[in-house]
């Protein structure tokens, strides 16, 4: 069995359900330029990003899984005092890692992914779920650009400021 293979298989006894393959990306910002990235804690390698996660069922709406998802990784409300979630109306479509691939069903190799923006007054106290998420880290823009390992990550992070010149962040 190829290694790449083997990485697709879900461990035995998972019996979890399969992700759907449509998920958002929520770069989390301040009115300042400020980015909010997260260290996955399932991976040894210094993994940072953007909050991310699956729709939970086909029907539900992009705004709530973005809603939950920030809430279930950070422990911020969206709907809170200055806060703002705007879609972003960008969609990136890229190869799953084959290590991550046996979370979906047989045969997925591609997920769509919309992109969103949450404004929050300032560099806001986080409370990440250790499960996910080992630590965080609010920097400029730019240098979050930089530490993201996704190249659809980074690229949004780059796009922050043409999106609130827009009104769209």
């Amino acid at each position: 069995m190829r290694k790449a293979d083997a990485m697709c298989q879900r461990p035995a006894g998972d019996d979890r359900p399969f992700k759907i393959p449509e998920s958002v990306l929520v770069v989390i910002h301040t009115p300042a330029l400020g980015v909010l990235l997260i260290r996955r804690a399932d991976v040894t390698a210094d993994y940072w990003q953007s909050v991310t996660g699956s729709k939970e069922a086909a029907d539900e709406p992009l705004e709530h899984t973005a809603a939950r998802e920030v809430w279930e990784e950070t422990g911020l409300d969206v709907h809170g005092p200055g806060c703002r979630l705007t879609d972003w109306h960008l969609e990136n479509v890229y190869e799953i890692y084959p290590r991550w691939r046996h979370r979906y069903p047989p045969g997925v190799t591609h997920n769509r992914e919309h992109v969103f923006g949450l404004k929050v007054p300032g560099a806001t106290a986080v409370r990440l779920n250790p499960r996910e998420h080992t630590a965080h880290v609010w920097l400029p823009y730019l240098e979050a650009a930089g530490r993201c390992f996704s190249p659809s990550n980074a690229e949004a992070c780059l796009l922050l400021p043409r999106m609130m010149q827009r009104g769209g962040a």
